[in-house]
Formats: C-alpha cells, structure tokens, sequence
C-alpha cells in the first residue's frame, strides 16, 4: 500500500501525504473524479497508471484527508495528488513536479503545501539540485502557494511541440 513519506510536523491536522505504490480501484477513482478538475485530457486508466506509479523516475503522491465536521468528506478519501519526476542530467539530479490538484471541495484545508512540502523533501534526500514546476497565471491561489513555499517565478519561456 502507500507509505507515509515525511515526519508528522509537516503534516497539516487531518491530513496525510503517502507515497503512492499501488494501484487499485480507490486510486483509479480519485484520478477519475481529481483529473478533470486539473486537465481537459482524459483521466488516466488503471493501465496508465499502473505505468506512471511504477515508473522509476515518478514518485506519485496522494493525499488523504480524514472527516471534519466542516468538511462531508469521507475520512480517508484521497483528495489530492501529484507527481514528482527525478531525472539525473549532466548538470546533477532535477527534480519537477507535475499534475498537482486538490479535490475543489477540500481546497484551502493545506493540501496543496503538504503534498509540495514533501516533494521538495523527497527531492532534498535525493539529492536534487532543484524542484521546478509551472503553473498556468489563472491558477491564482496555487501561484500564490508556490511562492509561499518559496517558489521563485523564473525569467524564462516554455516551448511545446504537439506531436
């Protein structure tokens, strides 16, 4: 199953960040229901994401977040993921964290900072010499998360080609 990755201080009351290594139906389910809220692409299927959690260079994150009486969420219930890329370059090992989301119901509880804080932990151990991710400009309150987390907005463009 997923294993609690950092020490309970950096925990925020109620929540839980795990490391992800096994795909079943619960984690299937979030992705469903947390992708779309992230993406306009299809959520992944159990196949594709028994090939992203067993990647090497992914460490899948999730994030449980147990009942409150503010929230109807179902104690346990994953309301956030992640994922963070380790690749080594010339240069020395990188990190990057990419398709980060928090359930809309569940934002706002410090989600999004437990699963950032422990990438960046994750990354630290490692080794990484850096953590980069982007963030679209509408995606205020995330922007706004990155640089409390001490995120530094870089000078620099982004390029994609669709293949």
């Amino acid at each position: 199953m997923a294993e609690p990755v950092a020490s309970p201080a950096i925990l925020q009351p109620g929540v839980r960040v795990e490391v992800c290594d096994l795909v079943d139906d619960a984690l299937v389910g979030a992705f469903a229901r947390l992708h779309p809220q992230l993406s306009s692409s299809p959520p992944p299927d159990a196949e594709a994401l028994e090939r992203i959690v067993g990647h090497p260079a992914n460490t899948v994150l999730i994030a449980r977040a147990g009942s409150d009486e503010a929230s109807d969420q179902p104690s346990d219930e994953i309301v956030g993921a992640m994922i963070l890329v380790l690749f080594p370059l010339a240069s020395g090992l990188r990190a990057w964290i990419e398709d980060v989301v928090v359930d809309e119901s569940a934002r706002g509880r410090g989600i999004g900072a437990a699963l950032n804080r422990h990438a960046i932990e994750i990354a630290r151990r490692a080794g990484s010499r850096t953590v980069d991710l982007t963030s679209r400009p509408d995606r205020e309150a995330a922007n706004r998360l990155y640089a409390r987390l001490g995120f530094q907005q870089r000078s620099t463009n982004v390029y994609r080609l669709d293949l």
